[in-house]
């Protein structure tokens, strides 16, 4: 009877081993289909990627500070020529 017990504990054993294995195989499955799903629906929106719009924030950024420049520099030499500025 001891032996027939343990045996039958070996393969609920195995089968729960195998069982485990086999969800473990459907989560990554189910993973990497839902991750494509939602790559190729963020690709059909033309969503901006992060990096992309930091570059174009850095710009921006610099393109305002080299305007701020260039009116100083403007209303410096109006000063200087005697003009009213604006």
């Amino acid at each position: 009877m001891t032996q027939t017990t343990n045996r039958f504990f070996d393969e609920i054993g195995r089968l729960m081993n195998d069982a485990a294995g086999a969800a473990q195989g459907m989560k990554r499955e189910f993973d990497t289909v839902v991750r494509s799903q939602a790559e190729r629906i963020l690709r059909d929106l033309d969503i901006v990627k992060r990096e992309e719009f930091e570059a174009v924030k850095d710009m921006a950024r610099l393109a305002r500070e080299e305007n701020e420049a260039l009116k100083a520099r403007i209303a410096a030499l109006e000063t200087k020529l005697g003009g009213t500025g604006s």
